[in-house]
């Protein structure tokens, strides 16, 4: 059930040339120059409007860098307005690390624009943050944000995670206005490598939705305006932009990881003519499934293999969102996949699937069978999750009780003493969770405003009945951190074992209703969690200031 409204602004980025070779600039190229992270040339494509588009880089900046956010106008579809950025491109530099490493990110707050949020925090998304539960980046449950002209270092280790990942902000819906990016961690032993030859920036696909007013004016969920396939898209109506172009050499095999940046919809994403072998979702290894099309919600990821193996030309990449304007004419909701060696020109190509992803086909590779017993309520605990929308106040409800967020994050609560659930700010939406207990969480389908695509903060979760089935599977299912709660008639269920201590996010990822109260925490072994480091502590009397006088 589809909720109205139309607004706001989102991102995606990184158009890069897969065969590491100039293209030229042309209505259907992305690659305009080859530039450092933050500090970019771009070419100006809208006539003589001073408006510059975003910066296309090869580039990108490692485990040990700084993300400075600034505001910026861009026109990534022909439309020009402000945005939030990361590092002044739209999505933000693409951040990369290898299995292990320990992550230093210092985040540089230069935002102006009173339109929009000025304040910020960062979140690593599909991170488990073990022990550094002050590092998740989520406003006012794991830290206060971080103001304009200040700045804050998350400090971080991945431990044993490797794979696709991003980053945005978790204030309000500010990721909405720009404010995101992707992040990958390779893995030298990746078990599935043989499968392809070439991972890199350049096998990063970005897909997003993209608003023409900025997000505090926001109508009740609104509707996108246009597809942005690596930062470029089209809307209906508009000008004929620049689409993305992902050049491909003929005989190569490509790992494409595909990243999910939206506010709001999902995508059913397919490249015309190219079957796709799913390696990965969020972040973990799978066994291989070949599909020719997948449908990927808010801040899922999907790693693909894909081989060149076509006769040289021109093929389209289609991202068809649920919401918005669908389908493709115009080259709205594109990019092109082009062949070295091809003409420039648009696609011809026609979209046919016949083979798409069905989740309960997707197995993740090297897990053992689910922890609990094996059937419906044989965890420790069972916690049912009844979503709804209170009409009078326009605020989605779970069990009853909007999240709205406490002036003192829910961390600092529990480190000045609250334990319990009654304790816990906001009432009713913080659950305390005992250590190494099995935990399964169902969230019957159908609610106004589903499919919701639910984030679990501090984990990854076993999914035992995904949206479109009826059966639970105990013994190999899909793994992952972000799960479609589905449609009527549906009860998704998952099971993790609380082995970190934290205040963990559960919310949905369609930003909006998270705005509006989407959301829980738990809060996991209270007693265990520990304190950040000083300047973590001087966030919250920092900001209480700014917002003191009036800033936001």
């Amino acid at each position: 059930m589809r909720l109205v409204g139309p607004v706001f602004a989102v991102l995606s980025y990184i158009s890069f040339s897969l065969a590491e070779q100039d293209l030229p600039c042309t209505p259907e190229t992305s690659l305009t120059e080859r530039a450092s992270i933050g500090n970019g040339k771009s070419k100006d494509t809208s006539a003589g409007s001073g408006i510059q588009p975003p910066s296309f880089v090869t580039s990108s900046i490692g485990s040990i860098s700084t993300l400075t956010l600034v505001n910026k106008q861009i026109a990534p579809d022909g439309f020009s307005r402000p945005s939030v950025l990361a590092g002044g491109t739209f999505p933000g530099p693409l951040i990369t690390g290898n299995k292990g490493d320990k992550f230093t990110i210092n985040v540089q707050n230069q935002l102006t624009d009173t339109s929009m949020l000025r304040a910020s925090s960062i979140h690593w998304h599909g991170f488990f943050q073990n022990h550094s539960p002050f590092e998740d980046g989520v406003a006012f449950v794991t830290q206060c944000p971080i103001t304009p002209g200040t700045s804050f270092v998350y400090d971080f280790k991945v431990n044993s995670q490797a794979g696709t990942f991003w980053y945005h902000s978790h204030l309000s819906s500010q990721y909405c206005d720009g404010l995101r990016g992707p992040l990958v961690v390779y893995d030298p032993q990746d078990p599935n490598k043989h499968l392809y030859d070439i991972d890199n920036a350049a096998t990063v696909i970005t897909l997003a939705d993209w608003y023409h007013f900025v997000a505090p004016q926001a109508p009740f969920v609104p509707d996108p305006a246009s597809t942005l396939i690596n930062g470029l898209g089209r809307y209906a109506g508009g000008p004929v932009s620049q689409l993305a172009v992902i050049s491909v050499t003929k005989g190569q095999r490509y790992r494409f990881r595909i990243v999910s940046m939206a506010c709001d919809p999902n995508f059913i994403f397919a490249i015309d003519g190219h079957t796709m072998t799913i390696i990965e979702a969020d972040g973990v290894n799978t066994n291989p499934l070949t599909v020719d099309s997948l449908q990927i919600f808010a801040a899922q990821r999907y790693s693909v293999v894909v081989n060149a193996n076509q006769a040289v030309g021109n093929y389209w990449v289609r991202a068809n969102p649920n919401i918005g304007t669908t389908g493709f004419d115009g080259g709205i909701n594109s990019a092109i996949l082009r062949y070295v060696g091809a003409t420039v020109a648009e696609p011809t190509t026609v979209s046919v699937s016949t083979n798409p992803m069905v989740e309960t086909n997707l197995h993740s590779y090297g897990y053992s069978t689910v922890p609990g017993k094996p059937y419906p309520g044989g965890a420790d605990i069972n916690i049912n999750l009844k979503v709804d929308l209170d009409f009078n106040t326009l605020k989605f409800t779970v069990n009853g009780a909007p999240f709205d967020s406490p002036s003192v994050p829910v961390i600092l609560q529990i480190l000045s003493g609250a334990r319990t659930a009654q304790e816990l700010l906001p009432p009713g939406s913080v659950y305390a969770l005992p250590p190494n207990r099995v935990i399964e969480i169902s969230v019957p389908g159908g609610t106004i405003g589903a499919p919701h695509p639910f984030h679990l903060h501090g984990h990854t979760f076993y999914v035992v009945r995904s949206a479109g089935s009826s059966t639970y599977n105990y013994r190999n299912p899909l793994v992952r951190d972000v799960v479609n709660t589905g449609l009527a008639g549906d009860n998704v269920t998952f099971r993790f074992v609380t082995d970190n201590a934290g205040p963990w996010f559960l919310h949905c990822h369609i930003d909006w209703h998270l705005d509006k109260g989407l959301a829980i925490v738990f809060a996991e072994n209270a007693p265990a969690i520990k304190t950040g480091p000083s300047t973590w502590q001087n966030l919250c009397p920092t900001y209480d200031a700014f917002a003191l006088a009036g800033g936001a």
